[in-house]
């Protein structure tokens, strides 16, 4: 039986602790020096990715407009044909040359805007076969009983 290797760690790398007052000051003032290039030099990056971005964006934006474009002639072409493509709803996915078009059967959800306002009106109407009652333990009750 093979006996499991022991994870190598590597040293820790070496630190350089000042030895007087005046190498800390000197430390300090590279510390600042360092922090402060390191700020030019990202704010110099990010001017030029402004530019890059400024430059670029119109010619995205017009693709993309052309990608909605495309999509939206191919999309509303597809669910004019939707029954010759899915072979009369046979299948969910038609293979054309250059791509393949499929339709989702998304299962059916309910979103409700002011709750309140609908559980109201389904009270309103007779409509409690639709409202959920929720029996809990009344916690507040159990600790102001003696």
């Amino acid at each position: 039986m093979k006996v499991p290797k022991k994870p190598r760690t590597k040293a820790a790398a070496a630190v350089a602790v000042p030895q007087s007052r005046e190498d800390v000051i000197n430390d300090i003032r590279k510390i600042g020096d360092i922090s402060r290039v390191i700020l030019r030099r990202e704010t110099e990056l990010n001017d030029q990715i402004a530019t890059l971005t400024n430059d670029v964006a119109p010619g995205i934006e017009a693709l993309k407009k052309e990608l909605e474009r495309l999509q939206t002639g191919v999309q509303t072409w597809c669910e004019a044909n939707r029954a010759e493509l899915t072979r009369d709803g046979k299948t969910k996915t038609a293979n054309l040359t250059t791509g393949e078009v499929r339709w989702r059967a998304r299962p059916p959800s309910v979103t409700i805007r002011k709750v309140e306002d609908v559980i109201a009106m389904l009270k309103k109407l007779s409509l409690g076969k639709f409202l959920r009652n929720k029996e809990e333990i009344n916690k507040e009750a159990i600790l102001a009983s003696p």
